[in-house]
């Protein structure tokens, strides 16, 4: 039998994320996933997945904010290039924010906090790439500014890492990312589906 987690053990309110009464933060949807070097295992579905929140979020009226990694002129995350543009399938519209980030944790020193606090939701629904990596760094990072955040498995997508104990499957990294995440930042859902 599985350990509770500590949101079990503590009480914490499990209940998804409403979209029209959350904000929606997609996370470094950028083509530097999609290819190359940092190409995701699954990278297609999950932008599949993307679009569809995406298209929920606009629907139901959620205040959407797109976060971008800018790594520098030239590296894989080049903000100015089309390597590091974010993915037509999830582009923003007039009227919907983009938040330039350079650590994984998409509040650390960028005006992402101030978005989410002048919508005034104390909820966020999160999706992007890499699961392991910026996913669970801003889920963690919206948890301790005191958001309650919901992270939509579906939409996100990881690769495999060698480790000091060994290879690390992409999916065996994307569960533990969404079993890190659900143990004490927030509620896993494992699509746009379980929204409220």
């Amino acid at each position: 039998m599985a350990a509770k987690t500590l949101r079990e053990l503590t009480g914490a309110d499990q209940t998804p994320a409403a979209l029209a009464e959350s904000t929606v933060i997609l996370v470094d949807y950028q083509n530097s996933y999609t290819r190359g070097e940092m190409e995701l295992e699954g990278w297609d579905t999950a932008l599949d997945a993307a679009a569809g929140l995406l298209a929920k979020a606009r629907e139901a009226g959620a205040t959407v904010v797109h976060v971008q990694h800018d790594g520098g002129k030239g590296s894989l995350y080049d903000v100015e290039a089309e390597i590091g543009a974010i993915h037509d399938r999830v582009a923003p519209v007039a009227g919907e924010k983009v938040v330039v980030k350079t650590a994984p944790n998409s509040f650390v020193g960028t005006d992402l906090g101030e978005i989410v606090d002048a919508a005034g939701h104390s909820e966020v629904v999160i999706a992007g790439f890499m699961s392991h990596m910026c996913v669970t760094f801003t889920a963690e990072g919206a948890f301790l500014r005191g958001n309650r955040p919901t992270v939509v498995a579906d939409a996100c997508a990881t690769r495999p890492l060698r480790s000091a104990v060994g290879e690390v499957s992409a999916a065996e990294l994307h569960r533990s990312a969404f079993a890190t995440i659900g143990d004490l930042y927030g509620v896993v859902v494992p699509n746009a589906e379980a929204l409220g």
